[in-house]
């Protein structure tokens, strides 16, 4: 029902012979959402040549071929984004692709990937979002003081901003807790967080992640307390929402760390389940990636 409207309106704008890459962007993820690459690709071609267009759908290109494993690709696209922006001195622009592809990283696995865009972006600019999704990459790089640093100052900027205060600093403060194995204050740090968790970030449409990270962080320290149904139910919401998450790097594994959490509750038959689904949609992924390794060995473990 949503995708028609969608669609009646951008119809709607064509005929009126409005056009922007936002648009572009749209008819993407809808191509993507339905399992149409040559719509995706239609898009891409679209966007060639076009200031503006052609930076926002390498990204995209660059979160689609992630969020199923294929990193290194999505490294060159990343690199051709920031490239192209940075010709229009749009530096801003150019560092949210760089956070976005940190987060990336880090969801990953890869440390060291992760924390060389996040000091790129940070380099760049220090927006809000910018420095958010830095943050995010570094605390789950293991560079957690740095990562506070940032938390502190976007405390400081954003005291009324409701993306800063009740979604990334309290993501962020799950993180510092789990970090010191606290799953219970990381709890009591997402609380506030629970009536926004199907919001959509600042960091939304156009960087794109961000979305459901409170659920993800809810689920991780229901993980780490032992609470398998609890953890289930988190990563559940992030794969009910397939229009909301998108190709955010925490959609693409959300299956894997269910099937974690079905295992923590005993049910070992689902759990095998799911592991399989996330595997056999990674198939093709490269095969360097941390969590595929991983999620490979818990895998063989519950046959």
């Amino acid at each position: 029902m949503r995708s028609t409207l969608v669609r009646k309106t951008l119809k709607g704008a064509a005929e009126r012979k409005l056009e922007n890459p936002d648009f572009l962007v749209i008819r993407f993820f809808l191509a993507f959402l339905e399992g149409d690459r040559e719509g995706m690709q239609r898009e891409v071609n679209l966007a060639r040549g076009r200031p503006g267009a052609e930076d926002l759908l390498a990204h995209h290109q660059a979160l689609v071929l992630a969020y199923s494993g294929h990193i290194h690709r999505a490294e060159m696209l990343w690199q051709r984004a920031v490239e192209l922006t940075q010709q229009t001195g749009n530096r801003e622009k150019a560092a949210m692709y760089e956070s976005s592809a940190a987060v990336c990283w880090a969801f990953f696995g890869n440390g060291t990937a992760a924390r060389r865009h996040a000091l790129a972006a940070l380099k760049l600019a220090n927006g809000r979002d910018v420095e958010y999704g830095a943050a995010l990459a570094l605390e789950l790089s293991g560079e957690s003081s740095y990562a506070q640093a940032l938390a502190h100052d976007l405390e400081e900027r954003f005291p009324e901003d409701t993306s800063v205060q009740f979604s990334y600093l309290p993501t962020l403060r799950a993180l510092f807790a789990l970090d010191q194995s606290d799953h219970q204050r990381a709890l009591e740090q997402l609380q506030p967080a629970i009536p926004y968790d199907e919001a959509l970030p600042g960091t939304g449409f156009f960087a794109k992640f961000g979305s459901l990270y409170t659920a993800y962080v809810r689920g991780e320290a229901y993980l780490a307390a032992q609470r398998g149904p609890e953890a289930a139910a988190e990563f559940r919401k992030i794969l009910e929402h397939p229009s909301l998450v998108l190709a955010d790097p925490a959609g693409a594994i959300a299956q894997w760390r269910l099937g974690k959490a079905l295992a923590l509750s005993g049910d070992r038959a689902k759990a095998r389940s799911t592991y399989l689904s996330f595997l056999t949609s990674w198939k093709d992924a490269d095969a360097d990636v941390p969590i595929l390794k991983q999620a490979k060995t818990e895998y063989d473990r519950l046959r």
